[in-house]
């Protein structure tokens, strides 16, 4: 199997030593997305929904540009600044997420950078055709 490092002409550049996706064979490792603007770079949002519906918006945009989607997510992590926005980011989770097909998930509490409330990665495949 080859490894390919992947990148999403739509969704945020990555700003450091480290590539957006990797895929290895058909399995997709997405770096952590966070609440930025892919046309400005800049944060958005001032409540967790906002941004981790920005957040989740970057993972859709990657996942799409590499032959991937939402439906095809294996596990999300989810980084949360404050764990009693819990409840709230689930309401958000899901809208993108639907149940029956929910994809394993861990949540942590973490000090994220750039002082954002959220932060998402995932592992996903893309189909065969």
């Amino acid at each position: 199997m080859k490894r390919n490092v992947l990148s999403s002409p739509r969704g945020p550049e990555a700003k450091g030593p480290y590539s957006a996706a990797v895929a290895y064979g058909n399995l997709v490792f997405v770096s952590g997305q966070g609440p930025i603007d892919p046309a400005t770079g800049e944060v958005v949002g001032e409540t967790v929904e906002e941004q981790l519906r920005r957040a989740l918006e970057n993972v859709l945009l990657l996942l799409e540009d590499v032959g991937s989607s939402l439906e095809h997510v294996l596990k999300v992590t989810l980084y949360l600044k404050d764990r009693d926005d819990f409840g709230r980011a689930n309401s958000v989770y899901r809208e993108f997420f639907r149940e029956g097909n929910y994809p394993a998930r861990t949540t942590v509490q973490a000090r994220l950078p750039l002082d954002i409330m959220v932060e998402v990665d995932v592992i996903a495949c893309i189909p065969e055709e």
